[in-house]
């Protein structure tokens, strides 16, 4: 079955800005290909001139296989797949890779009050937005239903390195925090051949190190959170860190005059209904900011504002507004993202 999360996620929402061409002491590699259900882009610079692009792209390429082979919904034989499979109730044993990723997403969804949740999948499947649904609204029964087989609290207990399922039934989708991870172990596996100016991205979202060819921080452009309009909302510039932006605007649906978003509530069960269209982070890590971006679009500007100072998150949120009848976007960053983008 296809991995329900992956509608819990944006299209490909950030982009980087072209670059201008690098100088004669450098090369400059682009390479790009599908992984994860989605495409990747790697842009690096070689200031030695030392690496031909064959050798970078099996080191993307060897990272890539084996975050997939620890951490894809669609590899039967990967260890979240086995670990979904199984009806055990005991303490598994985590690789140190998903261990890092349980244990972020854990904190993150304690940290946003159950906004970010990896099991939310019963949810998507409830609404229609899974591999097999038919959009409609859901009886409340069967919401309240698809709410008691998911929830970090409820289905997981994660620690450093086990975990636990305390419902047999648990699902883990990492969709919302594996393509962070992607970019943040592709990066590793740039540094590792000596480049330290570069900028992987995985679905959109993206780590950044050091500059670009112009000896600038890497410019990210955000995108409009219209389906019909994908121009460039906002320019960000990133280095040393990940980032990922989430939407509500691409996948819906309308029923009796209400419109359905697919980014759904874990703690409700229903989709936000609130005017924050989307909501870009910055972190530390791709994984992080992956992970963040759902939690403070699901929470919505007011307390995703209230979450991003308790925790020093940065954050920028982009609202629907309106204007003598039209549609109109505003922004709202949290103090944060100010400093880290000044």
């Amino acid at each position: 079955m296809k991995n329900p999360a992956t509608f819990s996620r944006r299209s490909f929402m950030v982009m980087p800005l072209a670059l201008m061409a690098c100088k004669p002491s450098e090369r400059m590699f682009e390479i790009s290909g599908l992984t994860m259900g989605t495409t990747y882009t790697v842009v690096a610079l070689d200031h030695t001139r030392g690496l031909d692009e064959s050798t970078v792209r099996t080191a993307v390429e060897a990272a890539l296989a084996d975050v997939n082979a620890k951490m894809s919904n669609w590899d039967a034989t990967s260890e979240i797949s086995r670990i979904n499979a199984s009806r055990d109730s005991g303490a598994v044993t985590l690789s140190s890779d998903l261990a890092q990723v349980m244990d972020a997403a854990a904190t993150v969804s304690r940290h946003s009050g159950g906004r970010f949740d990896t099991t939310v999948g019963p949810l998507i499947e409830a609404w229609g937005f899974g591999a097999q649904g038919s959009l409609a609204r859901p009886s409340e029964e069967v919401i309240e239903a698809a709410l008691d087989r998911s929830g970090h609290a409820n289905t997981l207990h994660v620690t450093p390195v086990t975990l636990t399922k305390t419902r047999s039934d648990a699902q883990v989708y990492l969709s919302a925090i594996g393509k962070g991870y992607g970019a943040d172990h592709v990066g590793r596996a740039l540094e590792a051949l000596g480049m330290t100016d570069y900028l992987v991205e995985i679905g959109g979202d993206l780590y950044a190190s050091g500059r670009n060819a112009d000896g600038m921080r890497w410019q990210i452009g955000v995108e409009t959170p219209n389906a019909f309009d994908r121009g460039v909302m906002d320019v960000v510039p990133v280095s040393g860190m990940g980032l990922a932006t989430s939407g509500d605007y691409r996948t819906y649906f309308e029923q009796d005059g209400m419109r359905y978003s697919h980014v759904l509530d874990p703690v409700t069960g229903y989709p936000i209904n609130h005017r924050t269209a989307s909501a870009t982070v910055l972190a530390d890590t791709a994984m992080l900011a992956d992970a963040w971006a759902t939690a403070m679009l699901t929470l919505g500007r007011d307390r995703g504002l209230e979450v991003a100072k308790e925790h020093d998150l940065a954050v920028l949120f982009v609202d629907r507004d309106s204007l003598s009848g039209a549609q109109v976007f505003r922004t709202h960053t949290s103090p944060a993202f100010d400093a880290l983008t000044a």
